[in-house]
């Protein structure tokens, strides 16, 4: 297991807006200070619901004492998932995790249905390709708008896109890498390799028109081949 930890210090109330705190300690316990820059930024932070319906990818402002900081509201009482994506300087990349819990009454909700599009503040973003177990594969997302494709989206995080994807049940965060390319739209193309079948949730997000959004869906992966590789919770 890693040497590192994310920390939160921040307690969290329902619909309340918060200016959430963590760190990140390494190996001896003291807080990180020093991180590469990523995808244009030194730190991606990721909230989602333990039942995957919400999500939230915030970038925080870090402190010279270590203490990362970010106005963070959760809507609904629960347990939520945060993950702090990020490379130390002298180290490769790392992803974190710790839970964060909402007081007050729950009503976990389903997982919704397997679907090839999704609908975001009038775009269409549709889906296609597969996730298949232990096998690395394709995935392209086509953006929309009013029936006609959207071929000037806006670069956000050093790419047309960023999709960040997450295994129902123990929320195993998944790294997936964008093709590179000269094309702003319609198409942005993933790679990605699940480590087992089941549900997972895939969360795009694109930006057009000066403003970011993000399309969600639920994903079913294949079987695949024996041995797949394992799959990391964190």
């Amino acid at each position: 297991m890693s040497d590192y930890a994310l920390n939160p210090l921040t307690t969290v109330e329902a619909g309340q807006a918060t200016d959430f705190r963590f760190t990140v300690t390494g190996p001896g316990g003291a807080p990180v200070t020093g991180y590469q820059v990523q995808h244009d930024k030194k730190l991606h932070f990721i909230v989602v619901s333990r039942d995957l319906t919400t999500f939230q990818h915030l970038h925080p402002e870090l402190g010279g004492d270590g203490v990362w900081s970010v106005r963070l509201t959760l809507g609904d009482p629960g347990a939520y998932r945060a993950f702090a994506d990020f490379a130390p300087i002298g180290g490769g990349g790392l992803t974190l995790g710790a839970d964060l819990l909402v007081a007050g009454d729950h009503a976990p909700k389903a997982l919704p249905e397997v679907r090839r599009t999704a609908e975001v503040d009038g775009y269409t973003v549709s889906l296609a390709g597969d996730l298949v177990a232990g096998q690395a594969g394709p995935l392209t997302l086509t953006v929309g708008k009013d029936g006609r494709p959207v071929a000037d989206l806006q670069p956000y995080l050093g790419a047309y896109g960023h999709l960040v994807a997450l295994r129902a049940g123990d929320l195993a965060y998944l790294h997936v890498h964008p093709e590179e390319s000269d094309q702003a739209g319609p198409e942005i193309t993933f790679h990605a390799e699940v480590p087992s079948g089941g549900d997972y949730r895939l969360f795009l997000d694109f930006q057009h028109a000066g403003k970011v959004r993000t399309a969600a869906f639920t994903a079913q992966a294949g079987a695949g081949r024996p041995g797949g590789g394992a799959a990391h919770a964190h």
